[in-house]
């Protein structure tokens, strides 16, 4: 049996933070398992371990330890706007067409809640954003090789079609990206470099469509805010070339059918903007409160009133799209949270503008040291790759229904940790740190100004 250490209250404080450490350290070996089994999906490579729910077991227990640790905090706009959010999709349960999809996805939300909540909490310092980002990226590592292995397709659960693969590589590929830019050694330099290869040619290999036009998106999102962009572009040249090599003939064609009028007209493509069709109509009649969670596919029948298409019926087909799933089914409730969320991220990832706000509010001390800004210069750079993520799953869920998928619900996670670790290291420092990290961080790394 495992021996429970008691602080030893003769030793004074000390005893007592030794503990308090090592309880916050259960917390983010919580976080970083709750990762593997939600992403990495060993349970899919293993199937006996499907025998036991560790995923919900995990959320639940990193709750558990996020109310004992005493850290609990609601204070977030996201966390706020999740909470309203679960709200809303409570109250839908009891009148939904299909109530136990609407009863799943509330319970599928908040479980990430609980997952989302466990990384606010614990991690709580740019040490551990670093380690988790690893964490991540070796996990995503890990379902690229097998990706590339089964033709495009990933483990399973909600990784299982090609486009979803598809939409996670090209959440992947702006983080292996930045992570390269801020690498201070070639060796690191090389891996980072290694895996952006590895994530471009597992998209490649998922033949999506919808996957390549997000990568264009992502491309020119890493271009914009890459700090050399010369080298970024020869390196971006570089992996063009690895696919003009590696991409069969098979792959071009399924691309370049993207624009044909087949593909408009009689192909998935048009198919989807039919869906789409059923969809607005659908949000017309429900514009405020949709029709509740997870019941496109149930509500489709009725709106299609013996249309069809190409002489087959679409009842019980998903919307295919992120936004043609929320304005159905959310109404214009779930669009105003779920905008405001997109909002907030984005102004919680750019870090100078975060650290102007809050060095102004902090008051005057005296300066008795040079201020390093390697923290700053740190998180600025998780912000850029947080935010690509982001980029990479809005432009991809465009074509496939990602709503209530884990991804963009921890990469929001990821956004307030690194608001909350950025804003406590300034409000540390001494009075003037704003304005020499405004002049001291390399412009590229500068968060461009709000429109």
């Amino acid at each position: 049996m495992e021996k429970t250490i008691l602080p030893n209250m003769s030793e004074g404080p000390r005893s007592a933070q030794l503990v308090r450490h090592q309880e916050s350290n259960i917390g983010f070996y919580l976080v970083l398992l709750s990762l593997m089994f939600e992403f990495g999906r060993p349970q899919d490579f293993l199937p006996p371990l499907k025998a036991i729910p560790f995923a919900t077991l995990l959320d639940v227990s990193l709750f558990v330890a996020v109310l004992a640790s005493g850290k609990a905090s609601f204070a977030n706009m996201q966390t706020k706007l999740w909470i309203g959010l679960l709200s809303f999709m409570a109250l839908w349960v009891p009148f939904a067409r299909n109530n136990y999809h609407a009863v799943m996805l509330f319970k599928d939300m908040t479980l990430y809640f609980f997952f989302y909540l466990g990384i606010v909490t614990f991690v709580n310092s740019t040490g551990r954003m670093h380690k988790l980002i690893l964490m991540w990226l070796g996990v995503h590592t890990v379902l690229a090789v097998n990706g590339m292995l089964h033709q495009g397709r990933g483990v399973g659960g909600w990784l299982g079609d090609e486009n979803d693969f598809g939409m996670e590589m090209n959440v992947a590929i702006p983080v292996a990206f930045f992570m390269y830019q801020g690498a201070t050694n070639k060796g690191s330099k090389f891996l980072y470099v290694g895996l952006l290869a590895v994530f471009v040619m597992s998209l490649i290999a998922t033949s999506s469509r919808g996957g390549f036009l997000g990568l264009l998106a992502v491309a020119a999102y890493c271009w914009f805010y890459s700090p050399k962009k010369l080298m970024s572009l020869l390196l971006g040249l570089c992996l063009a070339g690895l696919v003009s090599i590696a991409a069969p003939q098979e792959y071009w064609d399924r691309i370049s059918s993207i624009t044909e009028d087949k593909t408009m007209e009689e192909g998935t493509a048009g198919q989807r903007v039919f869906t789409w069709g059923i969809g607005w109509e659908m949000f017309l009649d429900n514009p405020m409160f949709g029709v509740g969670q997870g019941n496109f596919p149930w509500a489709i029948g009725e709106y299609m009133g013996g249309r069809t298409w190409q002489t087959k019926s679409l009842a019980g087909r998903q919307a295919h799209s992120l936004y043609f799933t929320l304005l159905p089914e959310l109404g214009l409730v779930g669009v105003m949270i779920f905008g405001a969320m997109v909002y907030v991220n984005y102004r919680d990832t750019r870090v100078k503008n975060l650290v102007l706000r809050t060095s102004s509010a902090v008051s005057a001390r005296r300066d008795e040291a040079d201020i390093q800004d390697l923290q700053i210069s740190r998180a600025t750079l998780y912000g850029n790759a947080i935010l690509g993520g982001m980029i990479g799953y809005l432009a991809t869920s465009t074509f496939i229904s990602t709503l209530y998928y884990p991804t963009f619900w921890i990469m929001m996670a990821l956004a307030v940790a690194l608001r909350n670790t950025t804003q406590g290291y300034a409000e540390s420092q001494p009075q003037g740190f704003a304005r020499r990290v405004a002049t001291r961080v390399s412009p590229w790394m500068r968060p461009r100004p709000v429109s």
